[in-house]
């Protein structure tokens, strides 16, 4: 009977299994990233804003004219008519203030990226990434219940609690990803999965301006938080750690997978040592690696965290033209992305650059590019137009970063992947957190030309990692990823690398094998 059902569910599916997990790991991205900026958006509806003029020691004579304007209200009554008990609160945070609450969600996230990714290695991805994001879903969803009585205080705890929920999604996602994707078939995954990560963004900003220009800032986190809530209940049906645990996978589907996965075929003939922890501390490409992440993320997030409040503060959009306007740059970055993909497979695939050249050139492009876009920006001064186009070029340019680094690990460590990806990607949520505050400090009034100052230190320190990463970056894998292969370097003095214990099984067959060769 148990047979029967999954024999029917099975044909209930129009198309394979692992294609909907893909789709269902297409929306855990979104749903993470929508969850995790919305806050960006809100927070310019949430603080009380104060207009300096003329005579105060604040007054910015340079200062955007004001778009805010609603049919005819200005700003002042439309704070006196929103100050009844029965409408949104605001908040009298000052910038660095802001800054900080910005980055409280990656205090967690750091924390947990790296455990949450052998968790999912161990234990499987299903649970560790549906209830991190569970948890996140439901931290968004009470929100602004939240904020109303613990203020700032409380926003930044739940917020760090968000961000410990959704540190695994990434690394539990990829071991999933692992043992259902085969290899013809992993260009067509990743443009499916991690185009999520841009829907993320675009939805984030585009539905929190539409939501926040006819309600409140309190109905975003409603609205992120219980579609968060929807997608982690389908999921917990639908999606399974590995075709062999996948109750109503089909037969044909469950042999397909096993004998074109390399992952599962390798579980069964080959397990890997422990991650060589002593080589990896001291590996150079990696530590390159590493540091070009902490630049691409500093004026990554820079864009994400950030411009909301400028195109609000400086540009002086309303709230659903700052949505709209916002979103555009991730489109822009979402069709680069393919484009520069496409490019950097062609130019290798006709030799007219090495893939180490190639992971230095997109590498650079998305460095340098985006960093010297928005300091033209913030000289467009209030030609927001200019200032748009400046904004949406930074993040086309910034599409070549999935070309160099973002796939670097896979060059450079194929046996440890996951936990590599989850070491560097942890280690560069860092800017996450430093970045919003600095950026709070360096703009205490919010004006044109403090602002300009923290995108020059932006473009700094994009430039600066960059060029330690063309340096020593390398695209080959490393020695201590196969050690059997690759044997010891000359130089390493630092004792051997940990290896797996063998079980009885395995070592009698080696025993056969060294047997048969002295004989």
């Amino acid at each position: 009977m148990l047979k029967g059902w999954r024999l029917t569910l099975s044909k209930f599916f129009i198309i394979p299994q692992r294609y909907v997990l893909a789709i269902m790991a297409l929306l855990a991205i979104a749903n993470a990233y929508t969850m995790r900026v919305c806050l960006n958006m809100a927070i310019t509806q949430m603080v009380k804003k104060t207009t300096a003029v003329e005579g105060d020691a604040h007054y910015d004579p340079n200062a955007c004219p004001d778009k805010t304007e609603i049919s005819g209200v200005s700003n002042v009554t439309t704070e006196l008519l929103l100050s009844r008990a029965d409408e949104p609160i605001y908040f009298e945070w000052s910038e660095a203030t802001q800054g900080l609450l910005l980055g409280s969600f990656y205090y967690g996230y750091v924390l947990t990226h790296v455990p949450g990714g052998m968790l999912a290695e161990r234990f499987g991805g299903k649970w560790v990434l549906g209830l991190g994001l569970f948890s996140t879903a439901i931290c968004t969803f009470i929100t602004p219940i939240t904020v109303r009585y613990g203020g700032a205080t409380a926003l930044f705890i739940l917020r760090v609690i968000e961000g410990l929920g959704e540190g695994p999604t990434m690394p539990g996602l990829m071991a999933m990803l692992s043992r259902w994707a085969p290899k013809a078939e992993r260009a067509r995954f990743g443009a499916i999965v991690f185009g999520g990560a841009q829907i993320g963004n675009i939805a984030g900003s585009y539905i929190s301006g539409l939501i926040m220009h006819d309600g409140s800032w309190e109905s975003v986190f409603y609205f992120f938080g219980g579609i968060g809530i929807i997608w982690c209940l389908v999921w917990s049906v639908l999606c399974y750690s590995t075709p062999n645990t996948h109750p109503f996978i089909s037969d044909a589907e469950k042999k397909f997978l096993n004998e074109n996965v390399e992952t599962l075929i390798n579980s069964k003939n080959k397990k890997l040592d422990p991650t060589p922890w002593k080589a990896v501390v001291r590996s150079v490409p990696l530590w390159a690696l590493i540091i070009a992440a902490v630049g691409h993320d500093w004026g990554y997030f820079t864009m994400v965290t950030d411009l909301p409040k400028y195109m609000t503060d400086v540009l002086k959009f309303n709230i659903k033209s700052t949505g709209l306007l916002s979103s555009l740059p991730y489109v822009a970055m979402w069709f680069s992305s393919f484009v520069f993909g496409m490019i950097c497979d062609f130019c290798v695939k006709r030799s007219y650059h090495s893939i180490a050249s190639a992971r230095k050139i997109y590498t650079t492009i998305a460095a340098t590019g985006p960093g010297i876009c928005i300091i033209m920006a913030s000289y467009s001064g209030c030609d927001t137009t200019l200032a748009v186009v400046w904004f949406v070029l930074a993040m086309t340019l910034m599409g070549a970063y999935y070309s160099g680094m973002k796939i670097n690990p896979l060059d450079i460590t194929p046996n440890y992947t996951g936990t590599i990806t989850a070491l560097v990607n942890g280690t560069a949520a860092i800017s996450a957190i430093i970045s919003p505050y600095l950026i709070g400090l360096l703009t205490p009034q919010s004006t044109l030309k403090q602002w300009r100052i923290a995108f020059w230190v932006s473009l700094a320190i994009l430039v600066i990692t960059n060029i330690i990463y063309v340096i020593f970056a390398k695209a080959d894998q490393q020695w201590w990823d196969d050690v059997k292969k690759h044997g010891y370097p000359a130089n390493w003095k630092h004792g051997p690398l940990p290896t797996r214990a063998k079980d009885s099984e395995e070592q009698k067959h080696e025993e056969k094998v060294d047997t048969k060769e002295k004989n």
